[in-house]
């Protein structure tokens, strides 16, 4: 199958590209982030994922433009939603370029992290299929989490330490409490 990869980040996209081209597919990247913050950020993640696409023979489209805006439209005032509304956004863009493109398929290596809503992102892709009129190529690629990233740390691959969104970032670096201490100097 003619399938596009979404793909949220060059280190994510390792064990993915060689099982889905093991299978035989032909696979096409879509590189479409918006929830990324800042965009020094989001540059810095797509520069990577395209020189290792270089590396690999892969074809990456990415969306142009950043459209941090859109995101934050859409999750402020539910950020207890956020993943969901971020994966929907992703996913469905993601569809939509597929069946735009003539492809047979669509996937995401949102499926091989460890730290992201699994079961919550099939839910969606699937939703998103049916409603846009492409298949949704499921694989659970997280049995190959520790190969993927053993292989970007050999290559010195830039490896972040967050989803990417403004929420995650928080959550990931403040700690608990943090936020309620004031420093009140007399």
């Amino acid at each position: 199958m003619k399938v596009l990869l979404h793909i949220c980040c060059a280190p994510c996209v390792i064990y993915p590209l060689k099982v889905l081209r093991a299978e035989g597919h032909e696979l096409y990247g879509f590189f479409y982030n918006p929830n990324i913050h800042p965009y020094t950020e989001f540059k810095k993640r797509r520069e990577c994922l395209e020189e290792y696409a270089v590396t690999q023979g892969l074809r990456v489209a990415s969306e142009v433009g950043y459209d941090m805006e859109e995101f934050l439209r859409k999750v402020v005032g539910s950020e207890d939603d956020r993943c969901a509304m971020c994966y929907e956004m992703r996913l469905r863009k993601t569809a939509q370029a597929a069946k735009d493109a003539g492809l047979d398929a669509f996937t995401s290596t949102l499926l091989y992290s460890r730290y992201q809503k699994h079961e919550l992102i099939v839910q969606i892709a699937n939703v998103v299929a049916a409603e846009v009129g492409v298949k949704f190529l499921y694989r659970d690629f997280r049995d190959g989490w520790q190969e993927g990233q053993a292989e970007s740390r050999e290559i010195g691959m830039y490896r972040q330490k967050h989803c990417g969104c403004i929420y995650s970032e928080k959550e990931r670096f403040m700690k608990a409490g943090d936020l309620s201490k004031a420093v009140i100097e007399g």
